[in-house]
């Protein structure tokens, strides 16, 4: 199925259908994962494959358009370059052990450590948190602080379209969107037209499940943030969730809403408050004498100091992932009065 789906991107011209298809293969992927018994990168890959990858770019083609532009030149060029890139792949891997295989080096290397020793380190009854949090703390601070670099660079480019407006109320603000004033759960039924953003305004169906589903999405999000040491999850796939669920309620009841929920101004001082409190919790190691991103020592007890140095960190890269999302959600949705560029 994932070949068919490769091979349907290639022969399909409607970059609407390319993305929904890119999403089905990154679903299939993830099932293939769990059936590799490698449940958190299943998730992160539904969550980000499937998920927030398939929302961001559906929302950028409706600020570019939707059709590929068709070109004069010869594919052959291009085609060589991926044949023999993908030989050359292919040959790469003749001198990997098989799949498997008990005695290959990647069973053999830091694994063992890790099983053994893992739970008196750390005592993470998920093991691949004790991995990426505590062993690769250096790795996962780099994921995060490239996440966060990519957000500044994304708003350095775009920036966010502002423009004014006038809300039911009749007042005229210079943000975008401003919406009728009130509780989130008594919204209007209609987004303020002054918006000028698609939103899902015309079908009360979508907005009552919406209503209903949104809650539960950012609880479910809370659930994989702090229960990411026990099971599958953490604080990339919960700051994805998190701004999954904004997103909806952003695209069902107008960008106006969400950005009175969660203010733009607000995103990346906390992108940088996430990369600071993970930075923060490997300088509060050295403070109390241990090494950068060494936990032990910040209990009385090291068991107790890695759970407290796992939490926190993972509570920035929450913060930084969900807001750094929700920047280039608003980045590109606040762009959509614009007319589609020319095909």
């Amino acid at each position: 199925m994932l070949v068919a789906t490769a091979i349907a991107v290639l022969r399909m011209r409607s970059l609407y259908a390319v993305v929904m298809l890119f999403g089905i293969y990154s679903l299939l992927t993830a099932g293939i994962f769990v059936s590799l018994d490698a449940v958190d990168v299943a998730f992160t890959e539904a969550a980000v494959g499937a998920g927030i990858s398939t929302v961001l770019l559906l929302v950028t083609l409706a600020v570019t358009g939707h059709q590929q532009v068709r070109r004069n030149h010869s594919p052959a060029l291009p085609l060589t370059v991926v044949i023999i890139t993908g030989a050359v792949l292919v040959w790469g891997t003749q001198d990997m052990p098989a799949f498997g295989d008990p005695q290959a080096p990647i069973h053999h290397h830091v694994a063992d450590r890790y099983i053994k020793d893992s739970p008196s380190e750390v005592g993470m009854p998920n093991m691949v948190t004790s991995v990426l949090a505590s062993y690769r703390g250096f790795d996962t601070l780099g994921e995060t602080a490239v996440v966060f670099t990519a957000g500044v660079g994304v708003m350095v480019l775009l920036g966010l379209r502002r423009r004014r407006n006038t809300d039911p109320d009749g007042d005229t603000t210079a943000a975008p969107g401003r919406p009728a004033r009130g509780p989130w759960w008594r919204l209007p039924r209609r987004e303020p037209a002054a918006t000028g953003v698609a939103t899902a305004d015309k079908d009360d169906i979508i907005r009552v499940i919406a209503r209903l589903l949104v809650p539960f999405i950012l609880l479910f999000a809370l659930y994989v943030q702090f229960h990411g040491d026990f099971g599958p999850g953490g604080g990339f796939q919960a700051g994805v969730i998190f701004a999954a669920g904004i997103i909806l309620y952003a695209i069902t009841y107008g960008l106006g809403h969400a950005m009175r929920l969660i203010p733009p101004r607000v995103l990346m001082p906390l992108a940088a408050l996430g990369v600071l409190l993970f930075g923060g919790v490997g300088i509060a190691g050295m403070l109390r004498g241990g090494n950068f991103l060494n936990y032990n020592v910040l209990a009385h007890d090291p068991v107790h100091g890695q759970h407290y140095g796992i939490m926190l960190i993972e509570l920035g890269v929450g913060i930084t992932v969900a807001a750094v999302m929700l920047a280039l959600f608003y980045a590109f949705f606040s762009r959509l009065e614009e007319p589609p560029k020319s095909q």
